[in-house]
């Protein structure tokens, strides 16, 4: 696979009305990893990790962006220039599809900052991965995970297992790439109902 426009060192940069998204830089680790240690932000992310641990993830995403060209997204508020969480495309070995995920800090959640910016990492990886389709690995009990799927205009697939360490089993949710463009104007609406 090529590696993406934009997506060596410094990364590829979106920007949205309050958001700005870039491939992971060392500065957004601490951010990561408060999140990471977050029991309420990982319940059903396999639970809180130690700094440790939620490094080598860190370094596994930056490792994804510098080999395969794509991986989640730094989100920036902006405003106030704060990490506000992870959002965007992942497929490591094994994953059951092309997935885009989202995982927000606490203190950005109940302001839209996940359905803005997944719309916008979903735009870029449809047009820059060429992904046929996409999908989002969602935990049974996870209903605001399920509620902004919908929103999305994603439906439920199928039941999955996630590969080693976490052996989770998921709800694969997801929608063609076909669906993604035809739903276009009900997101700019704000999106499919919940």
């Amino acid at each position: 696979m090529a590696v993406a426009p934009g997506a060596a060192p410094g990364g590829a940069l979106i920007e949205t009305a309050r958001l700005r998204l870039h491939a992971l830089r060392l500065e957004d680790f601490e951010g990561w990893a408060e999140c990471s240690a977050d029991p309420d932000m990982t319940t059903y992310l396999g639970g809180p990790q130690p700094r440790p641990v939620a490094w080598r993830a860190f370094m596994a995403m930056a490792g994804s962006w510098s080999l395969r060209g794509f991986a989640m997204f730094s989100v920036i508020e902006k405003e106030s220039g704060r990490w506000a969480g992870r959002v965007g495309p992942w497929c490591p070995d094994g994953w059951p599809g092309n997935e885009i995920g989202w995982g927000l800090a606490r203190w950005a959640e109940g302001r839209g900052y996940a359905f803005e910016a997944t719309v916008a990492a979903t735009d870029w990886a449809f047009a820059t991965l060429g992904w046929s389709d996409i999908i989002h690995c969602i935990d049974a009990d996870n209903r605001r995970s399920q509620s902004l799927a919908r929103r999305l205009g994603s439906a439920p697939l199928r039941r999955a297992v996630l590969p080693p360490p976490s052996g989770h089993e998921v709800t694969v949710w997801g929608q063609t790439r076909e669906a993604w463009l035809e739903g276009r104007a009900q997101r700019s609406a704000g999106g499919f109902p919940r």
